[in-house]
């Protein structure tokens, strides 16, 4: 916190500041990846998938005693006609994560489901896959383990010829990898990879879209680098991979995406790319971006076209997070966001959502904290008006990062804060003084705007120390 710092000298502060600034976005980005990117994913019917349900209503269903669970598993265990339906009973109570775990501790649970899942008779094999992708969803280590032995089957029926079928197994495999290094260990040698180069060669755009989720929560995990990223370039993957994303608009922009994602953990993961230039992979993106843009209007917005923002809303945040990573630590790309005239175009995303506001702010302190010149071409844009708002809203994420914003703004241009305060901007910090996690920084900016007119260096100092 910035009291912690106070009396340091003012040289320091800027750096100390673009240190903690980096420590939340690690932040920032880990929970962007864990709840975006790696989390689990779900197939379920409308209302057909919840055979206890009132009317087909959306809900968990609550938990069962072990002897209602022991139960359920005789009845899938009894082969009389009804069995059908008490797998459907099964898979509904499965989605209660506490009925789960007292599934897989029953003996013959999971070899039972197997038996089922391996069955000829296709109703019963599809109701058993919707019970194990429903135990394939826990957030529980132990219930992903406990389906180690059913792995080897899902790869199977991945060249089956039931589409439904290999779209549960897909979206069951990349659930499990994620949880568990163990599954991932299980599945390398069985041929996961070489499987995985078959399927993308499907017609279907749903097994694609599904591939691609297995295979970009293979490459996130933790030993990709070493262990499954040279088998990925070693297999028919990167050229099919580079195919799909390029012809995403015709394809199916779902399966696109996925991939484009892959090739994103492929190169950043690993250091030698010698294949993916082999294949042409800079000049077949550079053409996509270029087909891209030319389906935005005639009539779009100048700067960073906005067209995207109804029909794609997520392309606003990766574009934010892209432009932050760029911005970071390299005063090139700051020069060329200014030189390039985006900050008008970057300050009409201030709104856009809560997660914009956060990144935008983030960007623009890339660039404050750059120095006295940068800070400068900020104050030229009405940069100061947009912050006062922001200062009224309920999200203390954003408005910490405008008080950030607003010191490095100070402590370069010092006459930025007697313009702040002409605009009333003492008051939108006032209310402030009162938040726990935001007081410090808005009675150190208070401190500074109540300076008399003329002391630009009491405002360095102030600021300064305050870091």
């Amino acid at each position: 916190m910035w009291g912690r710092r106070r009396g340091r000298r003012g040289g320091r502060s800027a750096e100390e500041l673009r240190v903690r600034r980096r420590e939340r976005e690690a932040a920032l980005r880990k929970a962007r990846r864990q709840e975006q990117l790696v989390s689990k994913r779900l197939l379920r019917e409308d209302g057909a998938a919840q055979e206890g349900a009132q009317d087909g209503a959306d809900v968990v269903p609550d938990p069962l005693s072990e002897d209602e669970v022991l139960e359920l598993l005789r009845g899938v265990q009894r082969g009389s006609e009804d069995r059908k339906r008490s797998l459907g009973r099964l898979r509904w109570a499965l989605q209660n994560e506490e009925t789960q775990q007292k599934f897989v501790r029953l003996d013959g649970s999971i070899r039972t489901l197997t038996g089922l899942f391996t069955s000829s008779l296709a109703d019963l094999q599809l109701e058993a896959a919707r019970c194990l992708h429903e135990l394939s969803h826990s957030s529980v280590p132990a219930v992903a383990e406990a389906c180690l032995p059913v792995t080897s089957y899902l790869l199977t029926y991945l060249s089956g010829h039931s589409l439904e079928l290999t779209e549960l197994c897909l979206y069951t495999l990349g659930n499990l990898v994620v949880e568990s290094e163990a599954v991932r260990k299980q599945l390398l040698p069985q041929g996961i990879i070489p499987v995985l180069a078959s399927c993308i060669q499907s017609p279907h755009e749903a097994v694609l879209e599904g591939v691609g989720y297995v295979l970009s929560q293979l490459l996130q995990a933790k030993e990709a680098p070493m262990e499954i990223i040279p088998l990925v370039l070693d297999s028919a993957l990167p050229q099919h991979m580079l195919q799909l994303v390029c012809s995403g608009l015709k394809a199916g922009m779902g399966a696109a995406v996925e991939f484009a994602w892959c090739l994103h953990y492929i190169i950043c993961r690993h250091k030698d790319n010698v294949l993916l230039l082999a294949l042409g992979a800079v000049p077949a993106l550079t053409s996509l971006l270029l087909d891209l843009a030319s389906q935005i209007p005639q009539d779009a917005p100048e700067g960073l076209e906005l067209c995207f923002l109804q029909q794609h809303p997520f392309l606003v945040q990766e574009c934010l997070w892209l432009l932050n990573n760029l911005t970071a630590d390299d005063p090139f790309f700051c020069s060329a966001l200014l030189c390039l005239d985006l900050l008008p175009a970057l300050l009409q995303l201030l709104t856009c959502s809560q997660m914009a506001t956060v990144l935008v702010l983030t960007v623009l302190c890339n660039l404050a904290e750059k120095g006295q010149s940068q800070c400068q071409q900020l104050l030229q844009q009405p940069l100061l008006a947009q912050l006062l708002p922001l200062l009224t809203l309920p999200d203390p994420e954003a408005v910490g990062q405008c008080l950030e914003l607003l010191h490095l703004l100070f402590l370069h241009c010092p006459e930025a804060a007697a313009d702040f305060t002409r605009q009333g901007g003492h008051q939108a910090l006032e209310q402030h003084q009162s938040t726990p996690e935001l007081q410090e920084r808005a009675q150190a900016l208070l401190a500074v705007v109540r300076q008399p007119p003329g002391a630009p260096s009491a405002c360095q100092a102030t600021l300064a120390a305050s870091s």
